[in-house]
């Protein structure tokens, strides 16, 4: 197949920079697989339609055959975790957006400038993961959000409360120059 598109792409060519025999070439490079396979010819077709193969990857493939406790990917919930530089928020939600638990540090007992740290993450994610535990979910995807200090503790502490993570996603906002930042800070 690659043959007939390498054939097709030459005459495509041929015809853009040698004047334009016919009306139809002279559209530019954009045409489809089929329109190429109609310039290199029914050889070329046969041999196309001969060789027909999946245009997925085996990567893709294998992924689709992939399961946790019977569940696709897409099918697994997803804990999300916001860390801010005064506090973490952990939300274990289903692929559907169902909640199965809410915690942060706050609710967790730790106040003021505690809230901001390692170990009150943590403590709220095996809160969290403890909860989750309880209404069946054993394998989650995490979406990590913000630049806090609980960042890795969090996700350290869901693996710790019992879930096992299976892939780990970060979603935190870069601006491209967008606002301007507040003036810096004196010490």
């Amino acid at each position: 197949m690659s043959a007939a598109l390498a054939v097709a792409r030459q005459r495509l060519l041929g015809a853009a920079w040698g004047g334009c025999t016919a009306a139809a070439l002279c559209r530019g490079l954009r045409t489809g697989l089929r329109r190429l396979q109609e310039l290199a010819g029914p050889a070329a077709a046969k041999e196309a339609e001969n060789q027909r193969v999946p245009d997925q990857s085996p990567l893709l493939l294998q992924r689709s055959s992939m399961r946790w406790d019977g569940k696709t990917y897409e099918e697994i919930p997803i804990a999300y975790i916001k860390a801010t530089y005064n506090n973490t928020h952990i939300q274990v939600v289903s692929f559907d957006n169902r909640p199965f638990a809410r915690t942060s540090c706050g609710t967790e007992g730790f106040q003021n400038a505690k809230k901001g740290t390692a170990i009150a993450a943590q403590t709220a994610a095996m809160a969290a993961a403890t909860k989750a535990r309880g209404k069946g979910v054993l394998h989650v995807r995490v979406m990590v959000k913000g630049l806090g200090p609980g960042r890795k503790a969090a996700i350290k502490g869901l693996t710790m409360g019992g879930l096992e993570i299976i892939s780990l996603t970060d979603n935190t906002p870069i601006p491209h120059n967008g606002c301007r930042p507040r003036k810096a800070r004196r010490m």
